[in-house]
């Protein structure tokens, strides 16, 4: 497993080792051993999975501390543009984003701690998502942030006024009305 640091603190890619011959392939998508001795301790409790078509923006997500979740996430089948976004304050990169294509052919994973809002863009026909949670979903504790708010500019790489977005989405408040409670450690 292959651990690659972006840009901003915490949130990282990772990268697993595929085993692959005639037969097809083969790659541990997550261990626990392998995640402690790298200093990522997760206690992952629910594993959860979404179908969306090309054109399908979800996000921006996320849930207030203490319920407030760190994911590890996935595509099984397709391609998605996939986002972060950090909310923790006195963080250096407080309200900056981060975007990375994962997809079924790179077998890529992004990890993504609590603090931060995420979001992703089906780029293929179809889409298969998955991803550990550390939490479970906690509906008094769910927010989220506008996908098209101007100060986080996000190009969600796929035009804007072709997306398909749900209403609930579309309600989110923008960056600077958002409710957050995170601190940067």
């Amino acid at each position: 497993m292959k651990i690659i640091e972006t840009p901003i603190p915490g949130l990282l890619i990772i990268e697993p080792r595929v085993f692959a011959d005639e037969r097809g392939y083969f790659f541990e998508s997550f261990s626990e051993t392998k995640f402690t001795e790298a200093g990522l301790t997760t206690g992952f409790v629910q594993d959860n999975e979404s179908k969306s078509h090309r054109g399908v923006i979800r996000g921006l997500h996320y849930q207030l501390a203490p319920f407030a979740q760190t994911k590890l996430i996935r595509v099984v089948r397709g391609t998605v543009y996939d986002v972060a976004v950090d909310l923790r304050e006195g963080s250096p990169t407080f309200g900056q984003w981060y975007g990375l294509e994962v997809s079924a052919s790179k077998k890529n994973q992004f990890y993504i701690p609590k603090g931060f809002a995420h979001g992703f863009s089906v780029l293929s026909d179809y889409a298969i998502f998955s991803y550990k949670c550390d939490a479970f979903y906690n509906p008094a504790a769910e927010r989220g942030i506008r996908l098209d708010d101007p100060k986080l500019a996000i190009d969600w790489q796929i035009p804007f006024d072709e997306a398909v977005i749900s209403g609930k989405d579309l309600q989110n408040p923008s960056f600077a009305d958002a409710e957050m409670n995170f601190n940067f450690k």
